[in-house]
C-alpha cells in the first residue's frame, strides 16, 4: 500500500505534464495545416533520397 502512495501522484503530474505539452502544442498552432503534410508526400522536392 506504501506503493500507491508514491504512484498516484507520480502518474497524475505526468498525466498534467502531458496536458500541459499538448496545450501548449494547440496554442502554438502546430495543428494548423492538415493539408500540407498530404501534399508534401506527393511532393519530390522533399525526397531524402532522390533518383540520379
Amino acid at each position: 500500500m506504501q506503493v500507491l502512495t508514491m504512484l498516484i501522484p507520480i502518474s497524475l503530474i505526468l498525466g498534467g505534464l502531458g496536458l500541459v505539452g499538448f496545450v501548449y502544442t494547440l496554442r502554438s498552432s502546430q495543428y494548423e495545416d492538415p493539408d500540407g503534410d498530404s501534399q508534401r508526400i506527393l511532393s519530390d522536392q522533399w525526397d531524402d533520397h532522390p533518383k540520379p
